[in-house]
């Protein structure tokens, strides 16, 4: 499993995951990639986080975690993975 990030400002590092992902191990690759990644390519400024909905996303304590840190998190249809860009990239 590998997690990555992209945006109009960038991309992220890539982060390859050698075990189950679950909410808690999703929190932690957000944690240590994808604030440092964030604060790299926005620092400031605002943005909206996408993902979709694989359970460690969709779970309550990963929704509990971007509230507490503040982020946003864009609305995404299910069984969409054909509309993510990721998947092209």
């Amino acid at each position: 499993m590998v997690w990555g990030a992209m945006s109009s400002a960038g991309v992220g590092p890539l982060c390859s995951l050698r075990s189950k992902v679950n909410a808690a191990v999703y929190q932690e690759v957000l944690e240590h990639f994808m604030l440092p990644a964030a604060d790299q390519l926005y620092g400031d400024a605002d943005f909206i986080f996408q993902q979709d909905l694989a359970p460690a996303h969709s779970a309550k304590a990963t929704s509990t975690w971007f509230k507490d840190h503040g982020i946003p998190v864009l609305n995404w249809p299910a069984n969409s993975p054909d509309l993510n860009p990721i998947e092209n990239l």
